[in-house]
């Protein structure tokens, strides 16, 4: 149904773009020899039949300016003739756009008197040989000429150059040449890099294209002090500890964005806007102007949401981005859907100069686990410092866990201290196709309920894309890769069976990221009588494929998928037992992140599962 719903909304947005039955009848053109502008009345004064190539067919009917003047159903013959003249001569420019650079043209008038217009513009196109790059000359000029450091980086602009020998000439390749020429050069330590020369000599009795660019780099420049404008809450040492640009490094545009990111997504500010400053500074400590706009003192944000593992979800959130006293961040929420219903807190200060930042939080949490309810609360508080690509945190723990429902298991309390490692590797963050992330946490502590007895708790996550194959449209002029995504998880609790760990300790599995086929952390350790609890063991393991779809030969934002997902939760390690899911899917690269759509069959309880996710996270 949320499939459906989504699919009709789509198509009634879509109803708002056919156009309507008064501006398909009536039409404007300007008249090509008096230059008047007359309205058609829906009639045509003549059709365009292109004899051409498939090559160039579709694009000389789509651009020529002949096309125009079709619903100009009062034109003379001295107008149509003025007309098929410059057609031949708007043809030719097309052409050559796309390398063709010695066609042979034939334009006919026909009459059709029976047809859908009383004449016809035929033009017979043969496009002749296709030009072909034959020589590349990349020249530089300024400090990256002299500079014998920079001889590395001049030979990474050659080989990226895209259009190489041997490949077809056309206009658009050229200028995209160009500027990801230019924009290469400028991604570091020359922000003022341009072009400062650039040609291209056709011989089109020998159909060859001589390319030659010369890139002039300006000077080196080297990040200067950071420049707060618009900051009105936060004073500029601050944002300069949020931002980490690096003083004195050489410029980099990546790292320019990427403390644009942090600063964006530190909830501090409503717009950042990160710019060097190239305009009468000194090149090797240019200063970074910061221009932010703050968020609000305070927020309360709801929101409402749907999961195929927990059905409906409503939220409510309020923030807090200077609290009283401390200074510090405080978001606190209350979310609640049809498993689990979640109270709490998290309190975070500004990162200092090395990037750690203290923080706390609290939370109280009921939801099923396996057979049972849990209630549960939870203190933490630590340090954590997150980097570009590594997140590492270390903090000290109390859980306490009720189990509610026939004949549960003891509740009990436990004090821990933890260290938390996560490394991310994508090529993109939102949604990856290649790289990998890994995430790794460690705890040892004492429990509090019952006997004393101390435990460890070891959790490792991990999932890989790997390229696997290429797809193409049926003209060959896009492909894209497939991929193999594998993920893994394991997970232990070591511990004296007589130890009482919290149920929030322990470990469950089963949902839309995990065992898809099975409900939300519905597969655990099962006990004697057939319940299921989490238990001190897990292991999950997952092999995807994802391949782009072509429809009527041509790329879509679409992928299918066929899958196999594994996984086993019990107490003891001899006593897992591996439950499997299979199925096939779909993946969408919409506006707003990958929407992923899966059927999935439990093998172990004979059923199919729809799974239903939007975005990615790792």
């Amino acid at each position: 149904m949320p499939a459906l719903l989504f699919a009709g909304i789509l198509l009634l947005q879509g109803c708002s773009l056919l156009p309507s039955k008064e501006s398909a009848e009536t039409d404007t053109t300007t008249s090509p020899v008096s230059g008047e502008t007359r309205e058609s009345k829906g009639g045509e004064a003549f059709t365009v039949d292109v004899q051409a190539p498939d090559s160039v067919r579709e694009y000389l009917e789509r651009n020529l300016e002949i096309q125009r003047y079709r619903q100009l159903d009062d034109l003379g013959a001295i107008e149509l003739s003025r007309l098929m003249v410059a057609a031949e001569a708007n043809a030719r420019e097309l052409l050559n756009t796309v390398g063709y650079f010695t066609p042979t043209l034939t334009l006919e008038l026909r009459e059709t008197p029976g047809a859908k217009a009383p004449r016809e513009v035929r033009i017979t196109v043969v496009p002749g040989e296709l030009t072909r790059v034959s020589n590349v000359q990349i020249d530089f000029s300024g400090p990256i000429a002299e500079d014998k450091e920079s001889e590395p980086r001049r030979d990474a602009i050659r080989v990226d150059w895209p259009m190489r020998a041997g490949q077809p000439f056309n206009q658009q390749a050229w200028d995209n040449a160009k500027t990801a020429a230019q924009r290469n050069l400028t991604a570091r330590r020359y922000a003022t890099g341009s072009i400062l020369t650039s040609r291209a000599e056709i011989d089109a009795d020998r159909s060859e294209a001589k390319l030659g660019i010369t890139l002039d780099s300006g000077p080196a420049y080297r990040f200067g002090p950071l420049v707060v404008q618009g900051n009105e809450r936060f004073d500029a040492d601050s944002v300069r500890r949020l931002a980490r640009v690096p003083f004195g490094s050489d410029y980099d545009r990546q790292q320019l964005l990427d403390a644009q990111q942090r600063l964006a997504g530190s909830g501090y500010f409503e717009s950042v806007f990160l710019t060097l400053d190239t305009h009468g500074t000194d090149p090797l400590a240019a200063p970074v102007i910061a221009q932010v706009r703050e968020a609000p003192l305070q927020k309360v944000v709801a929101g409402v949401g749907f999961t195929t593992d927990s059905g409906v979800r409503f939220s409510l959130d309020h923030i807090h981005n200077s609290m009283p006293i401390l200074g510090w961040r405080a978001v606190s929420g209350l979310y609640f859907d049809r498993d689990k219903q979640t109270i709490g807190t998290e309190w975070s200060a500004i990162p200092g100069d090395n990037g750690w930042r203290s923080f706390g939080s609290a939370q109280l949490k009921s939801e099923v686990s396996g057979s049972y309810t849990v209630d549960s609360g939870r203190l933490r508080g630590g340090r954590s410092q997150a980097s570009d690509h590594i997140d590492r945190s270390y903090f000290l723990q109390y859980d306490y866990a009720q189990n509610h429902g026939f004949d549960p298991p003891p509740s009990a309390s436990a004090l821990s201290l933890n260290w938390g490692w996560t490394g991310r590797y994508f090529d993109n963050a939102a949604a990856p196709t290649r790289g990998q992330g890994v995430s790794l946490e460690l705890g040892a502590g004492y429990t509090l309920t019952g006997e004393r007895a101390p435990f460890t708790r070891t959790y490792i996550r991990w999932v890989g894309f790997v390229p696997f194959g290429t797809v193409e449209s049926a003209d060959r002029s896009q492909a894209r890769s497939g991929r193999i995504q594998l993920r893994s998880e394991l997970g232990a609790v070591v511990a004296s069976d007589t130890a009482q760990i919290p149920t929030t300790l322990g470990f469950l599995t089963g949902g839309d990221t995990t065992v898809r086929g099975y409900g939300y952390r519905s597969i655990g350790a099962v006990r004697p009588d057939g319940t299921v609890i989490a238990g001190r063991y897990l292991g999950v393991a997952s092999i995807e494929w994802q391949r782009p779809f072509v429809y009527q030969g041509k790329m879509t934002d679409w992928e299918s998928t066929v899958f196999i997902d594994a996984g086993a939760v019990a107490d003891h390690p001899n006593e897992l037992e591996t439950k499997v899911g299979v199925g096939v899917g779909a993946r969408w690269r919409s506006p707003i992140g990958p929407v992923q759509i899966d059927v999935a069959y439990g093998i172990d309880v004979q059923k199919f599962r729809l799974h239903l996710r939007l975005g990615f996270t790792f």
